[in-house]
């Protein structure tokens, strides 16, 4: 049984490396901010969630990446 435990075991390999993390936080947050000025410019209210929604994920996603490509784990 112990066997089976030991050939499970497989390193963790994320799919953002440490050294892309501020790459990839810089290019979320940068799109981030042209879809929420999009967003600010827009008059349709049909056309607003397509543009709210990947804002906000890439403002969310954007500053998880960001803090923890400066060293602030969460």
């Amino acid at each position: 049984m112990e066997s089976q435990w030991l050939e499970a075991q497989v390193p963790f390999t994320p799919l953002v490396g440490k050294s892309t993390q501020g790459t990839v936080a810089f290019l979320l947050m940068a799109i981030a901010f042209i879809l929420t000025g999009l967003f600010w410019l827009n008059k349709s209210i049909v056309l607003a969630p397509l543009l709210a929604i990947p804002a906000s994920l890439a403002f969310g996603f954007g500053s998880v990446y960001l803090i923890c490509s400066v060293g602030v784990y969460v």
